[in-house]
């Protein structure tokens, strides 16, 4: 159900867009990267975080990046990361293929400025098989995000 929800967002907003679907596991970063042949950065990982009882957010950020939590609380004020029971319910997407389309549940999709060092970036598409390819600003702009710079800087040790 969670690939269908997120091939009829793409019919309907974004027709243009292929869905990649692979017979290897993308259930992670590293095996996402390898897959699809490109570094780890390349991959927009989808976190769900919890910032208020009434509030939880989306965030799309660079296959490495960390959470900076300093910048994170300058941006949320706090937050906390859910359970992978809870990103499931919330998303209608397993984790490993959470993205920010085709949602169970509408939620504020915010997008980390990490992306902007690629042309090209490639987030799941609601299954742990699954990626598209597109801009980080079209990304943003098919998901009505907002920029939000909450990662640590890839010049950083991390």
């Amino acid at each position: 159900m969670s690939l269908q929800s997120v091939r009829d967002y793409f019919a309907r907003h974004a027709p243009d867009i292929d869905i990649i679907e692979l017979e290897t596991s993308t259930a992670t970063v590293a095996l996402a990267a390898a897959a699809h042949g490109v570094e780890p950065g390349r991959i927009a990982k989808t976190l769900a975080f919890r910032l208020t009882e009434e509030r939880t957010i989306l965030l799309v950020a660079r296959g490495d990046a960390r959470i900076d939590n300093k910048k994170f609380k300058a941006a949320f004020s706090k937050g906390r990361m859910l359970p992978a029971e809870e990103v499931q319910a919330l998303t209608g997407h397993p984790v490993g293929g959470v993205c920010p389309f085709g949602l169970a549940t509408p939620l504020p999709v915010y997008v980390d400025v990490s992306l902007q060092d690629f042309d090209e970036v490639l987030p799941a598409a609601g299954d742990v098989h699954t990626a598209v390819r597109i801009s980080p600003a079209h990304l943003t702009e098919l998901v009505n995000g907002q920029w939000v710079d909450c990662c640590q800087a890839q010049t950083e040790d991390a």
